[in-house]
């Protein structure tokens, strides 16, 4: 699991799957963050993992804390499913 910071909104909300570091991932949960104060485009800050770590995230066996930070621009990110969208 990590934390992923995407700059600008590609359209993904909880449950998404993205491909990220050539893996599936499932966005487990997401924070917007700057739609009133902040930085000129809204950020998301996600939880994701593999399908495998969502027993892990679900009962928090985890410290957010020591996740690892990355960052990506919306534009860069590769989404499988959207907000509402079926699996492709």
């Amino acid at each position: 699991m990590k934390h992923l910071i995407v700059h600008g909104d590609p359209g993904i909300r909880k449950d998404a799957i993205i491909n990220y570091d050539d893996t599936e991932q499932v966005c487990f949960s997401i924070q917007r963050q700057g739609d009133y104060h902040g930085p000129e485009e809204v950020q998301l800050w996600c939880v994701i993992g593999t399908e495998d770590e969502r027993e892990t995230f679900d009962k928090r066996e985890y410290v957010p804390h020591w996740l690892d930070v990355d960052t990506i621009d919306a534009d860069a990110l590769d989404v499988v499913k959207g907000k509402g969208d079926m699996a492709v």
